[in-house]
């Protein structure tokens, strides 16, 4: 065939526009003109026309799918009334199509979860220490290494003082002298007794029992030897003395702590004080103790931030009669709170209860004193806890799937219904706390109006495309860039977080690390806020105490009471996790993944060992949105 003939021609034409083709779908980006072809391009008679919700710029005349992102294209109805430019209109058929789901806002009582961890400590009220009552030789130890069981009563500590025998021979005299003073007169009688009672208060003062007394009053001459027995019952936690040291009044010999009763002391962030309130109930799991679950309230907020940690300690008082809880042990507890129209924990349990103000363990019924301190108790009220307000003071809550955020911006799309079919108008609103799949709402919204809960990303993209009001463009106009998944700034994170990352572990710290990672990485993709905790305490429970290991340590230690909190979290721990990989430190085959709409467009990294891309910022939302940058095998990076 001549390259100058017409056939030729026509042919390295066809040749040429093919290229051309597959070069711009290949490079096409936010910035690209709008994709039509003769096929494809829309009419201007078309009522209808599809759209991507993450490529607004893509327009075509029938149903498919998104030749960037692959994604479901969405109906957009076409509408020349620009009488409100924050509503949409759809007519039935169109919503349908988007399916578009909607609820209708309602007050009610608002419940949400909080995620603790801590460990189990001693109860400090039931630790008792023993000492010398007066100065001497310890001739002989009894309970002679910290962990015996000793029961009030039991032989401790046999003392060697020449000063019992000074104090004997009073007590020995004065008795006999009582003894023989029933003939007496009574002044002398009573003065006689008073000398013996004194006599036997200086020995009981000194630690000695009144079998011991007895003893002491009924022999014909003193001795220098005592014996000191356990005041309680308990465990010796500390032995502070050896046999044969010389010890002075107070010198402290053992600590003994009783079991039958012991502190659960968890840590609290600032972020989840207000969640938290006297009385509540916690349910909390040890590690040492599987398939058990134990439960108690809490008893005590501690009044003061650790300026260290930014925690603050609760405390629960649990009974420990069968001694399954020791101390040390790690527990983890989960709190149900219920939220008033400000998002503060109230507790309707604790209504017309009466508590000690000094030990509010103690909760009564009816009015009376402490069990422990005797003092007054008052009601429940006076110490900040309240019971549920008024119905019409109830919190006006919203599904959390039907919210758009981006930054301090919360979005939400009201529905109405007309003759020629659905509009929704676009509203700011302002939210309170979030309770599990809900937000309070402090303002913005009425109750018994009906907000979109899917499908809202669609009518979104749909207001971008019309250039109104939107939640990426809130004043409307031109549109923002669509669903970027080329480089732009975020080509290469990691050089510019090397610099802030210091690592000095073990590889194999990293390669275990792995494991609880892609768990961790697999169930945020599933919205599975249980499984990704329990992913990240294992973290968490790896690398505390190592040393280098802070930088993977310290995401663990965040507010984790919401699946966002550990998309954060995650977030961190995938930046180190990269740099590992990337300085060859991780043995196994992985593929860093990008999805440059996490956190509101900021975009971000994590990594994963198949190539099916599985998000874990979005979860089921949008769960195959990412583009897998590199891969390392063996810590060596491929493109």
């Amino acid at each position: 065939m001549k390259y100058n003939s017409k056939p030729a021609r026509i042919f390295y034409a066809l040749i040429t526009v093919v290229i051309v083709f597959i070069i711009g779908f290949k490079l096409g980006g936010p910035d690209e003109p709008v994709i039509e072809t003769p096929e494809t391009s829309v009419s201007p008679a078309s009522s209808t026309i599809w759209t991507c919700s993450m490529h607004p710029q893509i327009k075509l005349p029938k149903p498919g799918q998104c030749p960037i992102c692959f994604m479901d294209l969405i109906p957009v109805v076409r509408s020349d009334d620009n009488d409100n430019p924050r509503q949409l209109k759809l007519s039935a058929a169109a919503a349908e199509l988007a399916e578009v789901e909607t609820t209708t806002i309602r007050r009610h009582a608002v419940e949400t979860r909080v995620s603790l961890s801590g460990k189990v400590e001693y109860d400090e009220t039931l630790i008792s220490r023993i000492a010398a009552w007066i100065p001497g030789r310890l001739e002989r130890l009894y309970v002679d290494y910290t962990g015996i069981r000793v029961h009030k009563g039991d032989h401790l500590v046999e003392l060697y003082s020449p000063e019992l025998i000074t104090a004997q021979e009073e007590l020995i005299q004065a008795y006999h002298q009582f003894q023989n003073s029933n003939g007496d007169s009574r002044p002398r009688h009573e003065t006689v007794e008073k000398t013996w009672m004194a006599a036997r208060d200086k020995f009981r003062l000194l630690g000695l029992n009144d079998t011991q007394i007895e003893k002491i009053e009924k022999q014909d001459a003193p001795t220098d030897h005592v014996t000191i027995y356990s005041p309680s019952s308990g465990f010796v936690i500390h032995k502070d003395a050896v046999e044969g040291m010389y010890v002075s009044t107070g010198t402290p010999i053992y600590t003994i702590a009783d079991l039958r009763r012991v502190w659960i002391v968890l840590d609290a962030y600032e972020s989840q004080i207000s969640l938290l309130n006297f009385g509540q109930e916690v349910k909390f799991t040890a590690e040492g103790i599987p398939g058990v679950e134990f439960a108690g309230r809490i008893a005590y907020i501690d009044p003061m931030v650790n300026e260290k940690t930014r925690t603050v300690n609760v405390r629960l008082n649990i009974a420990n009669d069968d001694g399954l809880l020791k101390p040390g042990m790690f527990v983890r507890a989960m709190v149900s709170s219920v939220l008033d129209v400000k998002g503060n924990a109230i507790n309707p349990a604790m209504a017309d209860k009466w508590v000690c103000p000094m030990h509010p363990e103690v909760i009564q019924d009816l009015a009376g004193i402490c069990t422990i301190c005797g003092m007054d108790l008052v009601q429940a009220d006076r110490l900040g806890i309240v019971n549920l307000p008024d119905p019409e003071q109830l919190p006006l809550t919203i599904p959390a799937s039907a919210v758009l955020k981006t930054g301090k911006r919360a979005v939400v799309y009201i529905r109405t219904s007309t003759p020629d079919g659905l509009v929704f108008e676009g509203r700011e609103i302002v939210l309170s706390s979030r309770a599990g799949d809900d937000y309070i709402v402090e303002s913005g919204l009425a109750e018994g109006e009906v907000v979109v809960t899917r499908g809202n990303f669609k009518i979104d993209s749909a207001m971008q495309i019309s250039a109104k009001p939107s939640m990426m463009n809130p004043e409307g106009g031109s549109m923002p860039p669509g669903h970027q998944h080329g480089p732009g700034d975020m080509k290469t994170k990691l050089s510019a977080l090397a610099s802030n990352i210091h690592l000095d572990v073990s590889p194999d710290l990293l390669n275990s690390v792995m494991n609880p990672y892609l768990k961790l990485q697999m169930a945020l993709s599933k919205d599975d806020f249980d499984a990704a905790y329990s992913a990240l305490m294992e973290i968490h429970r790896l690398t505390m105490g190592v040393k280098g290991a802070e930088a993977i340590m310290e995401p663990t230690m965040k507010p984790v009471d919401t699946i966002d909190h550990l998309r954060h979290s995650f977030e961190d721990i995938s930046n180190v996790l990269r740099y590992a990989a990337e300085q060859k430190l991780i043995s196994m085959e992985v593929n860093e993944v990008f999805c440059p709409m996490a956190f509101d467009f900021k975009g971000a990294y994590w990594i994963q060992t198949g190539k099916e891309i599985n998000n874990p910022y979005f979860g089921k939302k949008m769960l195959r949105c990412g583009e897998i940058r590199r891969q390392w095998n063996s810590g060596k990076a491929s493109k």
